[in-house]
């Protein structure tokens, strides 16, 4: 299914109130005010996703918190960014000092707890304005290379569609990017679209 302007226009709107909302709930936990943007929201293959990503960070190791949805649609959401601004971001989160080394126990519990946050927040906001009921496991996270990272979301990723939405953290003066993947079936993205012309359809109508 072809994704029309208007069409990637309704889904970006529905994930930056998502994204809204999850720096809403990260301000709480932090002194600093954190701003969360989407600057562009694209449909991908699993191959197009790979080399957009391979582009942008190479065959570096990255840090990925993600977790499966079931429900109106299914597939993976997972939020993805190198593991040295990664650090950064924890160490601002928890006050401690950023280190370039593996993340210790105590920043990958941070680090999923705001992967869970800004993961949720999206797809919360897809399920509310759309109105379709989704169910989440727990958080995941993992660090590894753009092609092993997109292998593991899904048990067969050329079939799946990709929903990449580039995230950009704003923490005072610290500006940090990330990138959020919504990775979905090709039948159940469909629905989504189907779901999103329906609202759509809706929003129409009441406008008249």
């Amino acid at each position: 299914m072809n994704v029309t302007v208007d069409q990637l226009d309704a889904l970006q709107e529905l994930i930056n109130i998502g994204v809204g909302r999850a720096a809403s709930l990260l301000n709480e936990m932090v002194d600093s005010h954190i701003h969360l943007e989407i600057p562009f929201v694209k449909v991908l293959t699993a191959a197009q996703a790979y080399q957009e990503l391979a582009n942008r960070f190479h065959d570096v190791s990255l840090a990925s918190v993600k977790l499966s949805f079931t429900g109106s649609f299914y597939g993976t959401a997972g939020l993805i960014f190198p593991t040295e601004s990664a650090s950064t971001l924890v160490a601002v989160l928890t006050g401690e000092e950023a280190d370039s080394d593996d993340l210790d126990a105590v920043k990958i519990g941070t680090l999923s707890e705001i992967g869970n946050i800004v993961i949720n927040g999206v797809m919360g906001s897809i399920s509310n304005v759309l109105k379709q009921h989704m169910n989440y496991t727990i958080p995941v996270y993992l660090e590894d290379t753009i092609d092993n990272l997109l292998l593991l979301t899904n048990q067969n990723p050329s079939n799946s569609k990709i929903l990449l939405a580039q995230a950009r953290f704003a923490i005072e003066q610290l500006e940090l990017i990330g990138d959020i993947i919504l990775i979905f079936e090709v039948g159940t993205f469909d629905a989504l679209i189907k779901a999103i012309n329906k609202e759509m359809a809706i929003l129409g109508e009441n406008s008249n």
